[in-house]
């Protein structure tokens, strides 16, 4: 049966970072980056509603001033995730909640809507997620960018930042022609159900380890669907990342 109920985008945006204070309110090309994000996530097809989730009243100012729908947090939540449970708690209507990271102001709005399909489609899938395959050597050795592997049904089978899978009988240049290397794109779409009880089960070995929220998900045996993608985007972590951003948007304009 498909998922019934709205689908709600709530974006986490904090104003605290160790490496980028304030990213949020990074200007770009004249917008803030939080403005990018919701305008680009309003344009997914599938989305009915976007709402940014903040502990910081600048950021719920000027969501607000430029007509986007902001909710305060609490400032003590350990995650993106237990921020966008706390504000779908008071959407008893959304069936499907879209957590869409606010340091992607690049992110293409047809990803949003390739995770959210198969949630539509099949009411079994309980998380889905997007991959997109690994393009260089340098990519599948950084520990920045996390590994997904999957299986036969396209549900994920681990996450990591380590260089996964090894393959034993080839030189690493020869790796990414076996078509098994994925990096993870961390966009994610919960039953608004499954949401909440995942955000209430303890952190796990394994995500504590590797640092990796979503391995929780795993540890604890639910399955996540994986949808690869072809789009890319970028994360803003750093001010090179942010200054990435801003030439990308120039030569777009």
């Amino acid at each position: 049966m498909p998922s019934t109920g709205r689908t709600v985008a709530i974006i986490p945006a904090r104003f605290a970072s160790s490496r980028l204070p304030g990213k949020p309110l990074a200007d770009i090309c004249g917008k803030p980056m939080i403005q990018h994000v919701v305008e680009r996530t309003r344009q997914a097809k599938l989305v009915d509603d976007v709402v940014v989730a903040t502990d910081d009243a600048r950021i719920l100012e000027v969501v607000q001033s430029f007509g986007g729908r902001a909710e305060m947090t609490p400032s003590d939540l350990p995650s993106g995730s237990d921020r966008i449970a706390f504000v779908a708690r008071n959407m008893p209507e959304a069936g499907l909640i879209v957590n869409v990271q606010g340091d992607e102001p690049l992110i293409v709005p047809a990803m949003i809507d390739e995770a959210i399909a198969p949630l539509i489609a099949d009411s079994r899938i309980v998380v889905g997620t997007l991959v997109r395959k690994i393009e260089t050597p340098e990519e599948l050795l950084m520990p920045s960018v996390v590994k997904a592997v999957l299986g036969r049904d396209g549900y994920c089978l681990y996450f990591s930042r380590s260089t996964i899978p090894f393959v034993r009988d080839l030189p690493l240049p020869d790796w990414l022609g076996q078509g098994v290397h994925f990096k993870h794109v961390g966009l994610y779409v919960f039953t608004r159900e499954f949401l909440m009880r995942y955000t209430e089960l303890p952190p796990t070995p394994l995500e504590s380890l590797e640092q990796l929220e979503q391995l929780r998900i795993l540890e604890y045996g639910y399955r996540m669907k994986a949808v690869e993608t072809k789009h890319n985007s970028i994360s803003v972590d750093t001010a090179e990342d942010l200054e990435r951003v801003r030439q990308q948007m120039r030569g777009n304009a």
